[in-house]
């Protein structure tokens, strides 16, 4: 993902969390502006598709969908 489909996704997740009440104004503008926060989720949605990926491998080679 680029960063600044990141920050957008940050944006909206930040508005309904303040708009839920569960952060105040001040910290959700934080973390929709902060470039660190940004990188550090592409860097954990890098690592979940990792995950993922090493998961489906292993479910292949379980159920004897590789060949």
């Amino acid at each position: 993902m680029s960063h600044v489909i990141v920050r957008i996704l940050l944006r909206y997740l930040a508005a309904i969390l303040v708009t839920r009440g569960l952060l105040s104004p001040d910290l959700g503008d934080f973390i929709s502006n902060d470039p660190d926060i940004a990188m550090a989720i592409q860097v954990a949605a890098g690592g979940l598709v990792a995950v993922a990926a090493e998961g489906w491998y292993v479910l292949a080679h379980r159920f004897g969908w590789a060949r």
